[in-house]
């Protein structure tokens, strides 16, 4: 057991000596050794400012993916993505309507809801105010079920605003926001407004939710499928939300496929004429092009990292030459050719490591600096902060074992003869 000891406590003295030699360098060479560290503080501070920008925007996105509501498949004349060719042949495709809805209604067994989604952009006025550019949608009262709506104040549409193609709406947050500055939410129900020219009563408004993909969720109005085809567009195509329970979307999707197929009479040879969209498609796109990005983040970060590796070696290199006398003393009072080793790699070590702890509390400062200064979402991993500490740890063994092993190398006495 004491044998064992021994080397151990040996080992551990000489790393201890080797950190307190590097640091008594590193602070005695202040300017020296901050443009030696500069490489890694700004690769690891690149690194860990990108990784939280990144992992930020995937929060942020995932939780507005979710206001298309969780488990939800919409059914469209038109697929989410498409290319310039699909384009073409999508343009030409029959509109969906009343008869695939129906059809739904009927036989999607897996179905937990189903909600017509008929839109187009308008303006919706008050009196002398107006809002332009809003989103008008037409819908039903399983609007809610299939998109996760909260309702701010009063109530949403019902089944009996559907079947009797009521003259209802509700509005969205910003939209009573404009039309009804200073009004308490329970003062706008009951108000008449007015959609491009055609008059509705107010019956409820919609909570905040804020932008999803750039679009903003507050500026909208719902009002009676039924009377949106009446009043605003009776040949628009619809998009048909179903909701699913969840974990069987698939067989969701692969029903609706199947009565939709029927229904719209699409012989066997034939692909769909339709579109069934799920959120995934959306994330694994985005998944895409942010991989893209962590993959310019990690090259950044490598080249910079290389570089301040290079500039380790040189310093490094240099201060070989500055203590050769230094080393042939130690070598000539016993110290062998693995304690000056070592000792170089040690201060290598320390010097990356120190650099490395500098870049990421710089990465950390920026981060949070985007967060508070434009309102950017941020979130640094831990893992991302062990791997760039640990990647600028070993950029500085790496570049210092050259320099670590040519001190090891000297001769004792040609080194103490050094001038």
């Amino acid at each position: 057991m004491r044998s064992l000891r021994r080397p151990l406590v040996r080992a551990v003295a000489e790393a201890g000596e080797g950190v307190r030699i590097a640091l008594g360098n590193l602070f005695g060479a202040r300017l020296r050794s901050f443009l030696t560290t500069l490489g890694i503080v700004i690769g690891v501070m690149t690194v860990i400012a990108i990784v939280a920008i990144i992992q930020g925007l995937n929060r942020s996105f995932e939780a507005q993916i979710s206001n298309l509501g969780a488990n939800t498949l919409y059914v469209a004349k038109w697929k989410f993505f498409n290319t310039s060719d699909d384009w073409w042949e999508m343009r030409n495709r029959k509109s969906l309507g009343r008869e695939e809805l129906h059809a739904i209604e009927r036989e999607a067994t897996h179905a937990t809801a189903v909600a017509p989604q008929a839109s187009k952009r308008g303006s919706v006025a008050y009196g002398d105010r107006e809002a332009s550019s809003i989103q008008i949608i037409g819908t039903n009262a399983r609007y809610l079920d299939t998109n996760g709506v909260p309702v701010g104040a009063g109530r949403f549409l019902s089944d009996v605003d559907v079947d009797l193609s009521r003259s209802s709406v509700v509005l969205g947050f910003e939209v009573a926001s404009r039309l009804f500055p200073g009004f308490g939410p329970e003062e706008i129900l009951g108000r008449r407004v007015k959609i491009d020219g055609v008059p509705f009563t107010v019956i409820g408004t919609i909570a905040k939710r804020g932008q999803m993909l750039g679009m903003n969720m507050d500026a909208n109005v719902m009002l009676p499928y039924s009377t949106f085809l009446r009043d605003l567009g009776s040949k628009r195509s619809i998009v048909i939300a179903v909701a699913g329970e969840p974990g069987k979307l698939v067989a969701l999707e692969d029903e609706l496929v199947g009565i939709l197929r029927r229904v719209r009479r699409v012989p066997p040879e034939k692909k769909d004429d339709f579109a069934v969209n799920r959120q995934d498609q959306i994330l694994k796109l985005y998944g895409q092009l942010t991989g893209a990005l962590y993959g310019v983040a990690i090259g950044v970060g490598l080249i910079t990292l290389v570089v301040g590796g290079i500039g380790i070696m040189n310093i490094m290199l240099v201060s070989v030459t500055e203590r050769t006398r230094e080393i042939g003393l130690r070598m000539a009072i016993g110290a062998k050719s693995r304690d000056v080793l070592l000792q170089f790699l040690v201060e290598a070590l320390v010097i990356s490591a120190f650099g490395g702890s500098i870049g990421i509390a710089l990465g950390f400062a920026l981060s949070r600096g985007l967060t508070f200064w434009m309102e950017w979402p941020t979130t640094v991993p831990l893992n991302s902060v062990a791997v760039a500490f640990g990647f600028a740890a070993a950029t500085g063994v790496f570049f210092g074992f050259y320099p670590a092993r040519k001190a090891a190398a000297l001769d004792p006495i040609e080194a103490l003869r050094f001038e």
